[in-house]
């Protein structure tokens, strides 16, 4: 999945009375270059989605990065009715997942 100093995390969200399946995924590390890019890409599961990819200075940016779309992520069931459940996550992706607050899914597919 991800090196070990990546940050890799796959989030699925469903909502099955609103028929909403969405899904969430952020890869961040560095390049060859040592630059620091995360690349997220998000949609309904099972279509194409979109997908952004940002550079940045430093880890901690990055990192500030993917706790925002975790913080985002999080609030999702109180904005569009989706709770989001992580369903892949490296190792270096533990500390942001505690802080947001996410649970890991067993069987919620």
């Amino acid at each position: 999945m991800a090196a070990v100093d990546e940050i890799a995390i796959v989030l699925h969200g469903h909502n099955r009375d609103a028929d909403r399946h969405r899904s969430w995924r952020v890869e961040a590390g560095r390049d060859l270059f040592g630059n620091w890019i995360a690349r997220v890409s998000f949609g309904r599961i099972g279509c194409r989605g979109r997908a952004i990819a940002r550079e940045f200075a430093s880890e901690e940016e990055a990192r500030a990065f993917v706790r925002k779309g975790l913080r985002r992520r999080r609030s999702a069931i109180r904005r569009c009715g989706v709770d989001y459940r992580v369903v892949e996550a490296s190792a270096a992706a533990s500390p942001l997942l505690a802080v947001a607050g996410l649970a890991s899914s067993e069987s919620d597919r």
